[in-house]
């Protein structure tokens, strides 16, 4: 083996407490390879964990302090020096020695006296089979790091997709301004505070509990469709024109579907986004819109939005009312439960009604900030 310059050539660790030994071993490699060597199991220790690092390990077993075994269990438990290849050269030759030597993590094992023509080969082996997977796994950790960053890539996609959706109903009524980003905190606090309810915990996994917080501001996205002069009204609708606002419901479920179809894929996170967009008006006694779902029929994330919908609708200032004052607010949605709301879902919210309060003060929208009078 022939390198054409001292950089390219492997480094071998050589480790043994006889100085015969190091000095045998020095003329036999150093034409071919760069060669360190360690008289004891302390100092090949910290050979092999300063850079550069050897490439390969000829370690003794029979040495004081230290022995062989106990250098190679330290190195293969140190992620910094674990994928060095470690060959045993040694007087022992009980099998059981041998076993031993494989089982802490060798490669190789070879027995003195030393035939120099069959320790080059196995040095060549291993190192060859050391390159290979020193390729492999850097191969990998390049596609790991190339998978992370495309993923987010399509997450950034799927949230941009998701907040530009919205915002487009959301440009229908400039009231309601930060009303997406508040509904996305309550749904996420609501989920997060029923992960370990029984009747809940399979549903509100982490993944699930993200794919909800994203899709919550396409809720009212069927908005886009509803005439001006219903979605904008400041007074109450008519029969007729409720009727119309119903649809907003269908529409933003279409919409999304449409959407889907014109990629010619299913995406499994705009399920949920479907959901919430067509069944977050139901109600838990099957008086809502626009199927009249009752109870578990009625899906958690439009049970969870639903919560999340009307207290940010009361809270809040819209083109059709004053902001209701919060202690009002919990008021009519406590006399909902059971009714128009999950008993479990309502109870848990009235749990942390306060922490709804702060992000309504934190995200209030402009000029619409409560008074002192009507945040009391």
């Amino acid at each position: 083996m022939t390198f054409l310059n001292e950089n390219q050539r492997p480094m071998i660790l050589v480790v043994d407490d006889t100085p015969e030994n190091l000095s045998i071993m020095g003329e036999l490699l150093n034409d071919d390879y760069k060669v360190k060597i360690a008289n004891s199991g302390r100092k090949a220790l910290t050979i092999a964990r300063t850079h550069p690092q050897p490439d390969i390990i000829l370690l003794d077993i029979n040495m004081p302090e230290m022995d062989g075994y106990e250098v190679c269990r330290q190195l293969k438990e140190t992620p910094q020096t674990a994928e060095i290849p470690i060959i045993f050269l040694t007087a022992r030759t009980d099998i059981e020695d041998e076993k031993r030597g494989f089982q802490l993590g060798a490669v190789d094992y070879i027995t003195k006296p030393i035939s120099p023509p069959i320790l080059m080969a196995r040095i060549k082996t291993h190192l060859h089979l050391k390159s290979v997977a020193d390729f492999i796994r850097d191969k990998n950790i390049f596609l790991e790091k190339e998978v992370s960053r495309r993923t987010r890539e399509v997450y950034a996609i799927q949230d941009i997709a998701i907040l530009a959706l919205a915002s487009l109903a959301e440009t229908r009524d400039n009231e309601t301004g930060n009303h997406l980003r508040r509904t996305q905190i309550y749904i996420r606090m609501l989920a997060e505070a029923l992960k370990d309810n029984p009747h809940f915990k399979n549903y509100l996994t982490d993944d699930n509990i993200t794919i909800l917080f994203k899709s919550a501001p396409l809720h009212d996205i069927g908005k886009v469709g509803i005439p001006d002069n219903i979605l904008l009204k400041p007074a109450r609708l008519t029969p007729d024109e409720f009727n119309i606002m119903k649809r907003h419901t269908i529409i933003g479920r279409d919409a999304i579907e449409h959407a889907e179809s014109s990629l010619g894929t299913h995406m499994e996170f705009l399920k949920t986004a479907k959901e919430i967009a067509l069944y977050h008006h139901e109600k838990w006694d099957g008086t809502g819109y626009p199927e009249g779902l009752s109870g578990e029929n009625i899906p958690i994330s439009a049970r969870l939005m639903a919560v999340a919908d009307v207290y940010d609708a009361l809270i809040s200032r819209r083109v059709y009312h004053d902001p209701t004052p919060h202690e009002d607010v919990i008021k009519i949605l406590t006399e909902g439960r059971g009714t128009h709301f999950d008993p479990e879902i309502l109870d848990v919210f009235l749990r942390i009604q306060q922490d709804f309060k702060k992000v309504a003060e934190q995200y209030t929208d402009p000029d619409t900030r409560l008074t002192p009078k009507e945040a009391s």
